[in-house]
């Protein structure tokens, strides 16, 4: 009773006109970005963390949120119209919204997409309001050795799931953890990788961090491998759904997000593997699985359906333990740490109107993206013809901008365009950004935990390992560490084929 309480504070916060105002402007600019190619949720929070500093904390928020979701909704028009998933949770909406457009049902596949994202937002928000007060009264009691363990199950999970490797996902890690160490010593004050330099005493600001890995990195990625010419969309009418496609769809969104909610509140690399996994469940369960990979609507439905409820099972571990689980969540942090503010377990009771406030104006930004994509899709389809050059251009303009606002230094310009060539360099080996962005922003919180364990125990190792809960933690992260030579060693065994004849 009390969450719905403070959930209809909290609308009265998200309904104040200005904090409306912010709500559109999110969800606008989180579609078209959404819709570009290239460019997800976390480089557009990234580009404009360094514009809201003027901001008031409850509208930057509930910004960022317009965009997480609006860019989830957006990424889905690329991937139906123009086989380019816009950004990585809209993979799977490519497998069968591309063939459903080419063969003239692309207005149903939007409109699958649309309506699923909008049902997975709505449940994923309603578990986010049950389970995040009761998850955040829980982790009040957790130590120092308890959080360290959550943050090592962090740092395991998204070098173990991202990436074309678990060695090329913990070299990302070490990366950031090394970017992280930059600055003075907090207990000591003796200088760590400083090079001499008084401007990195301080250590890299993580919007910076946050900038350069993700815009500059995209931006000059693209530029090395730019085609000059776009590549042309399917036109599209206005997306709508016929009563059969409904009674195939309705399922997969309601199943869509009791898969996505839990992988976006665990460390699992985001909407990646529940949006596979909701592709996989709707083929077995589907009366026509002949029609998948031929564009079959539930293949589009539920795993945008899982995809939107991930985002909310991200802010259930972001409020409450401060702990990151995509890229986006890593960004918003940042942003929380811009305004003093640190997310965990108090920040309910702290910050009650910025909190309730941004989960009210999810469910606002729900309906104002289903109002605004089933009519506006052709409009968003006309962004795809925007040059690439252009675009990247605007991008880095705007990156630089937001990085001299920082601190007012052009010395952070140049600590920019080193990050960026980092990020370059990490995309052209295939190393994943977000396992670096997470240790930049994680680590420093690590080594505190630890020395504050080390400092309780007297020094003794046991001291990390001395709870249940931190037990516990540890034995999932053995199991992350044993799954690949336990999956060897037990192979899955295979039916015989049947005899010819």
């Amino acid at each position: 009773m009390d969450s719905l309480n403070s959930l209809l504070d909290g609308f009265g916060t998200a309904l104040t006109p200005m904090n409306l105002l912010w709500a559109v402007l999110g969800v606008l600019l989180g579609t078209a970005i959404g819709v570009l190619p290239g460019i997800g949720p976390a480089m557009a929070v990234a580009l404009l963390l360094p514009v809201t500093y003027g901001l008031d904390p409850t509208g930057a928020f509930i910004m960022f949120a317009g965009i997480y979701y609006g860019a989830m909704f957006g990424g889905s028009t690329t991937s139906i119209l123009l086989n380019t998933p816009g950004e990585s949770a809209a993979v799977v909406a490519a497998i069968e919204g591309n063939p459903m457009a080419k063969a003239g049902r692309g207005a149903q596949a939007l409109a699958a997409a649309a309506v699923g994202h909008f049902a997975g937002g709505m449940i994923g928000t309603i578990l986010l309001v049950v389970l995040a007060p009761t998850v955040a009264a829980l982790a009040v009691d957790i130590g120092a050795p308890d959080y360290l363990a959550l943050m090592v199950l962090a740092f395991i999970a998204v070098t173990s799931v991202l990436g074309s490797s678990r060695v090329r996902g913990l070299a990302s890690l070490l990366i950031g953890l090394t970017i992280g160490l930059v600055g003075l010593d907090p207990m000591t004050g003796q200088q760590r990788l400083t090079f001499g330099s008084l401007q990195l005493a301080d250590g890299v600001d993580v919007v910076i961090v946050a900038v350069g890995l993700f815009a500059i990195g995209e931006a000059l990625w693209v530029a090395a491998h730019l085609r000059r010419t776009a590549g042309e969309a399917i036109p599209v009418g206005r997306p709508w759904l016929g009563r059969e496609d409904v009674k195939r769809t309705w399922k997969p969104w309601l199943r869509g997000p009791f898969i996505g909610f839990p992988f976006g509140a665990i460390p699992a690399g985001g909407a990646e593997i529940p949006t596979f996994l909701s592709y996989v469940t709707e083929k077995r369960l589907s009366k026509h699985e002949d029609q998948f990979g031929k564009g079959a609507v539930e293949g589009v439905a539920g795993p945008e359906a899982a995809a939107s409820a991930s985002a909310a099972g991200t802010l259930v571990s972001m409020l409450t333990l401060g702990l990151p689980t995509t890229a986006v969540a890593a960004v918003m942090l940042a942003a929380f740490q811009q305004y003093g503010i640190q997310p965990g377990p108090l920040l309910f009771e702290r910050e009650p109107e910025l909190v309730w406030g941004l989960i009210a104006s999810l469910f606002v930004g729900m309906v104002l993206l289903l109002a605004l994509n089933l009519p506006l899709a052709p409009v968003w389809a006309k962004l795809l013809r925007i040059p690439r050059p252009y675009l990247y251009a605007g991008i880095l303009f705007f990156a630089a901008v937001g990085a001299y606002a920082v601190g007012g230094e052009a010395f952070d310009l140049v600590v920019l365009l080193v990050i960026g060539l980092i990020g370059l360099g990490m995309r052209r080996y295939g190393l994943p950004v977000l396992p670096a962005v997470i240790g930049v922003i994680l680590g420093p919180a690590a080594e505190q935990q630890l020395r504050r364990a080390l400092q309780i125990s007297d020094g003794s190792p046991a001291g990390l390992v001395n709870t249940p809960f931190s037990i516990a933690v540890y034995a999932v992260v053995a199991l992350l560490l044993a799954w690949p030579l336990l999956r060897r060693a037990f192979p899955r065994r295979t039916a015989p084929a049947p005899p010819k004849g």
